[in-house]
């Protein structure tokens, strides 16, 4: 299965079987908020409620989310989950979870089974920064010194003989691939730089310079964009510059005007290459930032990941793929960029806030939990609800920033 720009924990896990845990019997946790559609604030207050104490029945007697075997990026999200809420934060299960994932980290600073080193570090470096507890400091530093050495540059490290250094101007260089061995991505790269940002990492990093070399090369914008042979104009992001570009709109390539081949952008990857280039120091004022803002107002969509209906236009379910992941991403990236009102198309104004709220309420389950479709294993409500939640903290985060109008 070829593994998707949004692949998260989903494609992480494409070779293994998740079985559903078996549910452990913890404490009563705190009852969800009554919601009101009225009050955007009290309703994602339950969303997250819900979403958390459905998470939490799911954990394992050993403090995992996994069964053995399978990734640590499971835990590592759902731990993500309940940091994100203080109500939860310092709860013993939670701590439990925590000691367990450190079990997983190596002497090289990964946090890993074997499989998909770049994402499984990222997720749980990012876990272990955000928590705030000083005795995860040490393995949130060693992690970030793992995933500097594999990013693709001049100076690569720790990787097999077959990858030699990369110059500059290989539309490789700057990214991170699922290990030090695969093609860089851009799924791979945003959560990369997700976990370096999270553990306090400043802009003017050279991690950060490289791997802007990467992002802007994986952005259709043709003004800055210096992969001329597919390059387009609508300031969307696609999956790879690498290896002649590559998206994950299963689509046959289109052709431009001039005979030259086009890759599709779509959701998922924009806000990944907009947050990116954020947390990597760029500006609202940066033609990159100012052409990814565009397509964001005209391609606004939250019933489905906007780009993915142009796939198998004979699975009704196709502009769903990665919806989960896309809300997460989303919001992450809005509340990094600071603007609570989008512009669509036709002029009409968005606040993204209150929508996604309004849009994961009507989809989560009375038991709280959520579920996408199959593909990118977001079938897994597991997974799901991990995203959903996470989404749903940052919506409420940016409401507190920025009260609803």
């Amino acid at each position: 299965m070829k593994i998707q720009s949004a692949v998260i924990l989903a494609a992480a896990l494409a070779a293994s079987t998740i079985l559903a845990p078996l549910p452990v019997v913890h404490a009563a946790g705190p009852a969800p908020v009554a919601a009101t559609a009225q009050d955007p604030a009290t309703l994602v207050q339950s969303e997250i409620d819900k979403g958390l104490e459905y998470l939490k029945s799911q954990q394992l007697p050993d403090g995992l989310w996994e069964k053995e075997g399978e990734p640590p990026a499971l835990t590592a999200i759902a731990l993500r989950a309940f940091i994100g809420d203080a109500k939860y934060a310092n709860q013993p299960f939670v701590k439990k979870g925590f000691d367990k994932l450190l079990t997983f980290q190596k002497d090289d600073g990964s946090i890993t089974s074997d499989v998909l080193a770049t994402y499984n570090t990222a997720i749980a470096c990012s876990a272990l920064a955000l928590s705030g507890d000083p005795k995860y400091k040490a393995a949130a530093e060693k992690a970030v010194g793992y995933l500097k050495s594999i990013q693709w540059r001049d100076k690569i490290e720790g990787v097999p003989n077959q990858n030699k250094p990369v110059d500059p101007s290989d539309p490789r260089y700057g990214g991170f691939g699922y290990g030090g061995h695969s093609r860089p991505d851009m799924s791979n790269t945003q959560f990369a730089i997700e976990a370096l940002h999270d553990a306090g990492l400043k802009p003017g990093d050279p991690a950060y310079e490289n791997a802007l070399k990467f992002i802007t090369r994986d952005q259709n914008n043709s003004e800055t964009n210096d992969q001329k042979a597919w390059a387009g104009d609508d300031g969307g992001f696609i999956y790879t510059p690498a290896d002649g570009g590559a998206t994950e709109v299963r689509e046959k390539p289109g052709v431009a005007p001039d005979g030259r081949r086009m890759l599709r952008s779509y959701g998922s990857m924009t806000y990944a290459g907009l947050k990116s280039m954020i947390y990597a120091g760029l500006t609202k004022d940066d033609p990159r930032v100012k052409a990814a803002w565009k397509w964001i107002g005209n391609n606004w969509n939250l019933d489905i990941n906007p780009g993915m209906q142009y796939g198998d236009l004979n699975d009704p379910k196709v502009a769903e793929q990665g919806l989960f992941y896309y809300y997460h991403t989303l919001a992450r990236a809005l509340h990094a960029y600071g603007e609570p009102i989008i512009t669509d198309a036709k002029g009409k104004k968005h606040d993204w806030r209150v929508e996604l709220i309004n849009v994961l309420a009507k989809q989560q389950s009375a038991d709280g939990h959520w579920t996408g479709v199959q593909r990118f294993m977001e079938d897994r409500p597991g997974l799901s609800t991990s995203y959903g939640v996470l989404a749903a903290e940052e919506a409420l985060k940016d409401l507190k920033e920025h009260p609803a109008k």
